[in-house]
């Protein structure tokens, strides 16, 4: 049997990045993935190499009509949603008094409003099943702060006490809640934050991580995979950093 026997699991933003790493490791172990991501095309694309059975949904999170019509398909197609993984998400690095609320509202859309959508869309089929698993994306940013992420670090931080909150909530229903904070990833987000193109942010990034190196997006699927599995029931309300030793916590 595999680890997760056909489980339905929703990755959101699984067309790229992390999400994609973790779109191909959890169908390799045997979930049923619905890749929920704005990205249409590349979604179908992620769905299509996936070493497994993947389906892709085109929709916008931060729209919680279009995320309930997204769901419903889904489990139509899967049966009863299992899993989620908040994982969608953008940002710009801006000094916060160079920002506007126009630019508020678009971080905290899709970094917070997002997850809230789909987790509630979500957690409401969970409530009634007495097994379930939520893990969401957060960032180091979101626990010791990031110069240039003002917002950004916000929003990961609410999603941090979100999942902390929804642990306590759902704790006898057998719904756990965990999350999971990248340090900085070899990701095309830090890409477009490096605007320059001159590297220097990588390099120095480079010099304070201890291990000396970036994480790369399959390096958060060994965690997210054991946070999602059946025999993890016991764990819940928990943030977990993975930052090559840049952020230690305990």
């Amino acid at each position: 049997m595999s680890k997760f026997d056909g489980r339905p699991i929703i990755v959101t933003g699984g067309a790229s990045g992390i999400g994609r790493a973790l779109v191909a490791h959890l169908a390799a172990e045997g979930a049923h993935l619905g890749i929920f991501d704005i990205n249409g095309s590349a979604a179908e694309e992620a769905a299509a190499a996936t070493p497994g059975t993947a389906s892709a949904y085109c929709l916008d999170i931060s729209d919680y009509e279009a995320v309930e019509t997204a769901v419903q398909r889904f489990e139509e197609d899967a049966g009863p949603v299992y899993g989620l993984v908040n994982n969608a998400g953008w940002d710009e690095a801006r000094p916060f008094v160079d920002t506007r609320p126009e630019f508020w509202n678009k971080v905290l859309a899709i970094n917070l409003v997002g997850p809230l959508n789909v987790t509630h869309a979500v957690c409401r089929r969970l409530q009634h099943r007495e097994e379930g698993r939520v893990v969401s994306i957060g960032s180091d940013a979101g626990r010791v702060g990031s110069s240039g992420e003002a917002v950004y670090s916000a929003a990961k931080g609410g999603v941090i006490a979100l999942t902390k909150t929804l642990a306590r909530e759902f704790a006898r229903r057998g719904v756990t809640f965990n999350a999971v904070c990248p340090g900085p990833t070899d990701t095309p987000l830090l890409a477009s934050i490096d605007a320059s193109g001159s590297g220097r942010l990588v390099k120095a990034l480079e010099r304070a991580i201890p291990m000396g190196r970036l994480a790369r997006p399959e390096d958060f699927c060994e965690v997210v995979s054991l946070f999602l599995s059946p025999r993890s029931g016991y764990i819940t309300g928990q943030t977990i950093s993975v930052s090559g030793g840049l952020t230690m916590h305990g």
